[in-house]
């Protein structure tokens, strides 16, 4: 499914689909609908505090940027755990609507 999601933000497309997990909590609930939008303006959309969706070390995660340093962003969830740093072509998307 991850692949898909992708697939369909690379191409431009919105996507939607329901998380599960509470690293997000209480940002997003588990199994809450999210809308995400394909990245268009990397140097606006990716700054700490948006909430991403992200590839880290081959791992996917729907996490905050918690920081960002020469052209890398750091993955984290809400409860301060971090995932590590990816570039901006691992990070597919951004979160623009949580639904219940």
């Amino acid at each position: 499914m991850a692949e898909s999601l992708i697939s369909r933000l690379h191409s431009g497309e919105e996507v939607k689909f329901r998380p599960h997990g509470n690293s997000m909590m209480p940002h997003i609930k588990s199994g809450a609908l999210v809308t995400l939008a394909p990245i268009t303006d990397p140097d606006t959309q990716l700054v700490p505090r948006a909430i991403v969706y992200a590839t880290v070390r081959g791992r996917k995660f729907l996490h905050f940027i918690s920081a960002v340093r020469d052209g890398q962003y750091q993955i984290a969830n809400a409860n301060g755990h971090i995932n590590g740093w990816t570039t901006a072509k691992q990070v597919h998307g951004i979160l623009v609507n949580i639904e219940p």
